[in-house]
């Protein structure tokens, strides 16, 4: 089959602070997505308003890095990175990046290795029969213990590991990092101290060799993966799809295949691909791309975009159950018209969680 040999889809998963953000930012950073006159945002994939206030991950979501480095082909790589949450609370997050992608970055801290969290998110990937690198990152820390966290995430593998799958997924790479320095290395370092080399060419080489090209059929028929929701105060609601076959295009007609079975046909009214963190216009997208589009107000996530002529659906996404469930009722208590706060009234927090449902 042919691929894309100027395309890599992968989802970093790690740990709830194990510092999978920041590395995402040295390596945007690394291959100029940020210019002089750009100040970086620390932790620039944290997005949301609660994610930046916490410190941690909640929505699955991608950004875009181009590489160009001495280990990439001519024309350079474009490396789709979805960042994935690190809690099993957020596990229809972790499910709908791991279908956006071909394989998967493992994060894990030198120090305190891998954790129960780890492991749900490890399980998924290794169900998928992806590939899977190991990042050992923060081995400048203190209490690193390097060798026994890769030992620790061996022994993970095997206890996550069974007949039906390929006895392969032991064989990983090992990729030590720190990523606040913005410095990788294939050699174990001593404890406590930074890995070899000045960059993280290391990582990005790793990451191309390891991770498979999307593949395609030669004059497929369009079909196209709703995998996350957003929205747009200009342009109401974006569809996250990843393009499996044929070619996507702004203004195209296409046929929306519904979860209950029903094929309406739609106009593509704008195409969005992603350079960096930034979502800019774009004309069409073709396999394995990873773009937003508009025009379908109440699309949902696992329907498929079809060619009209041809349309063919693909499987649907199951999505863990919500973890917690909360009802809202009005405040009755004697202190009821003595507490602080903005949004108070009903309306109000309904209003909030309209807008928080669009995006999940």
């Amino acid at each position: 089959m042919p691929t894309r040999s100027d395309l890599r889809n992968v989802a970093i998963v790690a740990h709830v602070d194990h510092g999978k953000t920041t590395l995402v930012d040295a390596m945007l950073q690394q291959q100029g997505h940020y210019d002089e006159h750009h100040q970086l945002a620390e932790r620039a994939m944290d997005s949301g308003d609660l994610e930046r206030e916490k410190g941690i991950t909640i929505l699955a979501k991608n950004t875009a890095v181009r590489y160009n480095g001495p280990g990439a082909p001519e024309g350079g790589v474009t490396i789709n990175i979805i960042d994935t949450p690190g809690h099993a609370d957020f596990g229809g997050e972790v499910e709908r990046g791991l279908s956006m992608v071909d394989g998967i970055v493992l994060l894990v801290d030198a120090s305190e290795g891998p954790l129960p969290q780890t492991r749900f998110v490890l399980r998924k990937a290794l169900n998928a029969d992806m590939p899977v690198i190991l990042v050992v990152n923060k081995t400048d820390r203190g209490d690193a213990r390097i060798a026994e966290v890769v030992d620790e995430t061996y022994e993970l593998f095997m206890d996550l590991l069974d007949e039906s799958h390929s006895q392969d997924a032991l064989d990983f790479p090992v990729v030590y990092a720190s990523g606040r320095a913005g410095i990788a290395s294939l050699i174990q370092p001593e404890n406590a101290s930074m890995p070899e080399g000045n960059d993280l060419e290391p990582l990005f080489k790793t990451i191309l060799d390891t991770i498979p090209a999307p593949t395609y059929t030669e004059g497929a028929p369009l079909q196209a993966h709703v995998t996350n929701l957003d929205a747009s105060p200009f342009l109401g609601r974006l569809a996250l799809v990843r393009v499996h076959e044929g070619t996507l295009r702004k203004g195209q007609q296409v046929a929306w295949m519904r979860r209950d079975g029903e094929v309406k046909n739609v106009k593509i009214t704008e195409l969005l691909v992603t350079e960096g963190l930034e979502r800019k216009p774009g004309e069409s997208a073709g396999p394995g791309d990873i773009v937003a589009i508009a025009g379908i107000p109440d699309i949902t996530i696992g329907e498929t975009l079809a060619d009209p002529d041809n349309p063919v659906a693909l499987p649907l996404i199951h999505v863990d159950e919500p973890a917690i469930s909360m009802t809202i009722g009005t405040n009755t208590s004697p202190l009821v018209g003595r507490t602080k706060g903005g949004k108070v009234t009903a309306r109000l927090v309904k209003d909030r969680l309209d807008a928080e449902l669009v995006g999940n």
